[in-house]
């Protein structure tokens, strides 16, 4: 049965499959792209212009679909129920949508699965992301393996 963890902190033997984390919501800003830019080199057109991104049919600048993820980790970081991580093992993600600036994205974070590992005091988590906007559309989804402790 499904439920939604309250505040605390979770090591892998306190979730089951289907309990769900939500975070809290983040506002993408024009700084942050441009600090991606210039962090990541990745300088492509749509990320850095408004009249580039328009050419492509897109209503402006692009956030960095690197950047909506790395903003979602930090969510899940700062959510009020929290895994008690050790280290992300993985990631397979998809971008469904873009993001743009003024955007407010948040996450929905279902356990999928869980194992142990041949250290006792670990397992393995499957996590399920489902990535929104402010009108609830789905902008990037996927599955993330965190080693956690149990």
């Amino acid at each position: 049965m499904s439920r939604l963890l309250p505040p605390g902190r979770y090591g892998c033997d306190a979730v089951a499959p289907e309990d769900r984390i939500e975070t809290g919501r983040h506002t993408v800003t024009a700084a942050e792209i441009d600090g991606f830019a210039a962090l990541s080199g990745d300088r492509f057109e749509i990320h850095m212009s408004d009249t580039a991104a328009k050419s492509h049919g897109f209503p402006g600048r692009v956030a960095h679909g690197l950047l909506v993820l790395s903003l979602v980790d930090g969510l899940k970081n700062r959510a009020p129920a929290q895994l008690k991580a050790i280290a992300s093992l993985g990631w397979d993600w998809s971008f469904r949508r873009p993001v743009f600036i003024g955007d407010e994205i948040g996450a929905t974070i279902t356990v999928e699965a869980k194992r142990t590992v041949t250290k006792p005091d670990r397992g393995i988590l499957t996590l399920a992301f489902d990535v929104t906007n402010q009108r609830g559309e789905t902008v990037q989804s996927g599955t993330n393996l965190l080693l956690a402790y149990r």
